[in-house]
């Protein structure tokens, strides 16, 4: 009998439709609350992504395969999976960084406690009126960089000890999504908990991206392009799908070429190659993506793949797909939530260093190539270090704070501590704009960093370390933090009222650090 290997995982929902992704161990027809898909392969993997409509709010929702009841698990004791309705109150759940859970006590005792599995219990033992709308994953949901004990022996047993360190293809990548998601009560919350996801560096390798010079290093390593080629088909598979709004998976070619094939490993061998590659400024590919919450809109930046960074240009994404973002950023609504692994706004000192170092890169001569060395060794590879995109994405941010919204948020991860920032302009905005930050999920960062992180803020030393010509267009303001420990942000949206709350995990689950008003 076919079987689940992980799933079912709930991610986009609206007022008439979701979508639910299933990975099975064999080829079969998935049907879920009453409609089907059937599975299609990739190197020897199957996996399904069912469009399910006509379903009733809050119903528990059970998954068949071949006709074969495999969900909820018999003998679970935890409460039935549903698919919620979408409503004025809302409470969306975010976070990045999160390292597999692990049964190795020096494991265990690096990493922490899993912020996300904390959540997933507390969450189990409420009343379903209390549990979240929505759940956000800020990047680094795997880590292919930095393997834990297991997968390392898992590596070894099957392809040695050679290079490269971390995951080498696609069936290594389907090995580490399977360890990051098959964690019992974290499997459940991402059956009932609609979840949007977007990439960051370590699923491909850190800091991937930071430079033109960082590419042409790792083109001379004999593994870098299968390592990520399979990344792009892995993350498209696992991750990006289920990002899609119905509509827009029905009308994606590649999408339509997977299903078709018998095994569609070279259909997405090509897609991943093509976007991979960077010609004339643009882009094959559009991995950001928009999704809407009634009166709340989540719009999601892809950080990591499409950068331009060829022919003296430098850009977070290309010109076309800063045109879809700033188009998809228009509209009405109360709040606006702009979702980037990356932070915007980052400690003051650490801003003015990057943008600082961006334009002594592109000096010539032993200058240049000495600040690139820099770059690439202290990670000078986020927005400030983009200057032409920060002041792309402010100026977005100050338009959108200028309609009708109550508050503009943007969400972010990586740097692996907490904060909350509250942006100003020269020009006054009739929304509140806040940078918050919440990583990791679990990945405790070394006590040797909490002093760099705190020092960072200081307006003085930024200064020192910046040129007044480089400045940004605004000010900002740190309102909370730094916190460094595992942790979860979630925002309580009702009306056009909102608060967030950042909460620790430790061995007592979750303790709350800090609750802020975010708006009047």
């Amino acid at each position: 009998m076919t079987d689940l290997v992980l799933g079912p995982v709930l991610r986009h929902v609206d007022d008439s439709s979701a979508t639910i992704w299933v990975q099975t161990d064999g080829p079969c027809t998935v049907t879920i609350a009453g409609c089907s898909a059937e599975t299609f392969q990739v190197s020897g993997h199957h996996y399904a992504l069912v469009v399910v409509t006509g379903f009733t709010p809050g119903a528990p929702y059970q998954v068949h395969l071949d006709g074969a009841q495999v969900w909820p698990e018999a003998g679970t004791t935890l409460p039935p999976s549903r698919i919620p309705a979408i409503s004025d109150d809302f409470t969306v759940v975010f976070g990045s960084c999160r390292m597999p859970q692990s049964d190795d006590a020096e494991e265990q005792r690096v990493f922490g406690t899993d912020a996300l599995a904390a959540y997933a219990r507390r969450m189990a033992g409420q009343d379903p009126v209390h549990w979240p709308n929505s759940l956000v994953l800020l990047g680094d949901q795997i880590y292919a960089d930095e393997t834990s004990k297991a997968t390392r022996r898992w590596i070894a047993d099957r392809r040695g000890t050679g290079e490269p360190d971390g995951v080498a293809d696609f069936d290594e990548y389907a090995h580490l999504y399977r360890e990051a998601w098959s964690t019992p009560v974290v499997r459940w919350l991402l059956s009932t908990v609609p979840t949007s996801m977007i990439l960051d560096d370590h699923e491909v390798i850190d800091d991937w991206n930071t430079s033109p010079a960082w590419r042409d290093h790792m083109a001379e390593k004999p593994w870098w392009a299968e390592r990520e080629t399979s990344a792009l088909m892995s993350y498209w598979v696992y991750q990006h799908l289920g990002n899609l709004h119905p509509d827009e998976l029905a009308a994606d070619a590649t999408y339509a070429k997977v299903r078709a094939a018998e095994d569609a490993t070279e259909v997405l061998r090509d897609f991943a190659q093509s976007a991979t590659g960077e010609a004339n400024g643009r882009r094959t590919t559009r991995w950001s993506f928009r999704r809407d919450f009634g009166r709340v809109r989540l719009l999601m930046i892809d950080t990591r793949a499409g950068r331009i960074l060829s022919s003296g240009r430098r850009s977070i994404v290309s010109d076309d797909e800063f045109e879809w973002i700033e188009a998809n950023a228009e509209g009405s609504y109360d709040h606006l939530l702009i979702g980037s692994s990356l932070p915007w706004l980052m400690p003051h000192a650490i801003s003015a260093m990057q943008t600082a170092n961006e334009a002594a890169s592109a000096r010539p001569g032993l200058p240049g190539r000495i600040a690139e060395k820099i770059r690439r060794a202290v990670d000078q590879e986020h927005w400030p270090a983009f200057k032409t995109s920060f002041d792309r994405l402010t100026r977005l941010v100050q338009r959108s704070a200028s309609g009708s919204a109550a508050t503009v948020c943007v969400l972010s991860g990586d740097v692996h501590h907490l904060y909350v920032a509250e942006a100003s302009f020269d020009t006054p905005v009739n929304a509140k704009v806040y940078q918050l930050v919440c990583s990791p999920m679990h990945n405790r960062i070394p006590r040797i960093f909490h002093p760099l992180f705190r020092i960072g803020w200081s307006r003085a030393l930024a200064v020192v370390l910046g040129k007044r010509s480089l400045r940004p267009p605004l000010d900002w303001r740190k309102l909370a933090g730094p916190y460094m420990t595992n942790a979860l942000g979630t925002l309580r949206i009702s009306g056009r009222k909102a608060v967030v709350e950042l909460e620790k995990a430790d061995v007592h689950g979750l303790t709350p650090i800090i609750t802020i008003p975010l708006s009047d």
